[in-house]
């Protein structure tokens, strides 16, 4: 079983090897796209300053927490769009029949194709939470990595469980962007402006506490119970995220195309 999943590790970090690769073919494009991610995140924090100048606090955040939100989610972000990039747009493969070539190799079909592609500016987003987490707390960047790890794997597991609904509805396209643009753009809001029904989609249907506010919360002040909690919920996403993609592959129509994959 070991032996499995170390194999496994192994054809997903080659599989994102060759696709940065073919990235870096175009330097000067490879490097702009890095440099501009990380002034886009940056731009942003104007905008707190012009808040925080009226206000001490929002949602309960103070500013510097306000910026380590912020790192966390860029972080977060960059680990699900550099590594897993081809997870957000699953649902129109399964359409277009584009798994065909996967399902001939002797790998994790799932695996194989959501770390086939990677999104360069993504790396932009990585660096960017590194930089906040130097000024916030150099000594935590461990902390930052392992939890920005399980929050990547949750916001790419809720991707695959609603673009996996394409094996029985169909184009449902529109549906798992919508989703993945709110997981994206709320990230970034302190969780304590959001109340009620809200605040349980955030914790359930919508796991922005798993990816964002958790991961924050615990590097504010560690606490072994929390990090069991987010282990456990990136556990149970990506369990559910796998099983259900199993199931609809079952019900999959291959178009056959016969494109290579080098």
């Amino acid at each position: 079983m070991l032996t499995a999943v170390k194999n496994q590790l192994k054809i997903m970090l080659l599989s994102v090897k060759y696709a940065l690769q073919r990235e870096m073919l175009n330097k000067v494009t490879f490097v702009s796209n890095i440099v501009f991610m990380i002034l886009n995140n940056a731009c942003f924090i104007v905008q707190w300053v012009v808040v925080y100048s009226i206000k001490n606090d929002v949602g309960g955040y103070t500013f510097e927490q306000i910026l380590l939100l912020w790192g966390v989610a860029a972080f977060t972000y960059g680990i699900s769009r550099f590594f897993f990039y081809s997870a957000f747009d699953l649902s129109d493969a399964i359409n277009k029949g584009e798994l065909d070539n996967y399902l001939t190799q002797p790998k994790n079909v799932l695996l194989s194709y959501i770390t086939s592609k990677v999104d360069v500016s993504a790396l932009g987003d990585l660096i960017y939470g590194f930089i906040i987490m130097a000024f916030y707390d150099i000594t935590k960047f461990p902390l930052l990595v392992l939890t920005g790890v399980l929050g990547g794997i949750t916001i790419v597991s809720t991707s695959v469980i609603f673009s996996s609904l394409a094996f029985w509805f169909g184009r449902v396209e529109t549906f798992s962007n919508t989703i993945n643009s709110i997981m994206t753009n709320f990230a970034t809001y302190p969780d304590g402006i959001f109340k009620g029904i809200i605040k349980i989609l955030f914790y359930t249907l919508l796991p922005l506490g798993f990816t964002t506010y958790v991961p924050v919360n615990l590097l504010i002040t560690f606490d072994l119970t929390k990090f069991l909690i987010l282990l456990g919920a990136t556990i149970l996403y990506g369990g559910v995220a796998f099983l259900i993609f199993n199931l609809g592959l079952k019900r999959y129509s291959s178009t056959n195309l016969m494109n290579a994959r080098i």
